[in-house]
């Protein structure tokens, strides 16, 4: 049970940080209905059991090896909880591998979900030291690239959309 309230915990936090950069960019639906997936059972128990369960400590270990939450193993409830939330969210770089550029909006929600996880987390929401350190594990279209870049490193966006 105490699991369970930990990870209500961080969701609630997640989601209002999430929410007030949203709405700071007049995103204000997106930013009410940010991650409600995470509340179905097909994500939460899952989501409960990798980030609170018995094994946090070996998947932090793992996480601080390769950069990723955890490191996927065959017919892993999380990795279907994943990616249940990737189809579901598509603020997720990872929802548009196959399409050729992220809308604006998404791209704007997907920044904020970084910046409220960072807060969330208790790091703050400076995201240039970690969209430093991951963008390479990035599959982003150019366009989108140079929109995220603008909004972390607070540069001039040079395309109207």
């Amino acid at each position: 049970m105490k699991s369970h309230l930990q990870y209500l915990s961080y969701v609630i936090r997640h989601k209002w940080f999430v929410m007030c950069e949203c709405f700071h960019y007049g995103l204000i639906w997106r930013g009410v209905t940010h991650d409600l997936g995470k509340f179905l059972p097909c994500e939460w128990f899952p989501y409960v059991n990798q980030f609170y369960g018995p094994d946090k400590k070996a998947q932090a270990i793992a996480r601080a090896k390769t950069g990723y939450f955890h490191v996927p193993k065959e017919k892993d409830p999380f990795n279907y909880a994943w990616l249940h939330h990737l189809h579901g969210n598509s603020h997720h770089w990872q929802h548009w591998l196959l399409v050729q550029d992220m809308p604006f909006c998404d791209v704007i929600e997907m920044v904020c979900d970084w910046r409220g996880a960072g807060r969330a987390q208790g790091h703050g929401d400076d995201l240039v030291p970690w969209y430093t350190k991951n963008k390479d594990k990035m599959q982003l279209h150019p366009e989108t690239r140079d929109l995220v870049n603008a909004l972390v490193y607070g540069r001039r966006w040079r395309k109207d959309r």
